[in-house]
């Protein structure tokens, strides 16, 4: 997560089983937060500071902001295409991809 509200890379491919690692790059707070419905049905899912759903993770931002220099993980188990963003920067387009085979 570099200093221009983007994830990069902004689309990443990876197998089953693999885990992502986010690092905050820039000197403001992120999240990485995964749209509810942009994940496959059988996957976990995944927000910073480990949120189960994505209504528990916009109702409490603050305790999901990965710090400058902080990172997050995730493992990836179940194929399909997960979609993701940073909610305080949704509407500067800061979203991302992971394909998962």
């Amino acid at each position: 997560m570099p200093d221009n509200h983007t994830f990069e890379p902004k689309t990443t491919t990876i197998k089953s089983g693999e885990t992502v690692t986010w690092t905050n790059e820039s000197d403001i707070q992120h999240t990485v937060t995964a749209y509810e419905d942009e994940i496959p049905d059988e996957a976990e899912y995944f927000a910073s500071s480990g949120f189960e759903s994505e209504r528990a993770a916009r109702n409490r931002i603050n305790e999901g902001l990965i710090a400058p220099g902080e990172n997050y993980k995730h493992t990836f188990d179940q194929p399909g295409t997960y979609e993701y963003y940073c909610i305080p920067h949704e509407s500067s387009r800061m979203v991302g991809t992971i394909r998962i085979e």
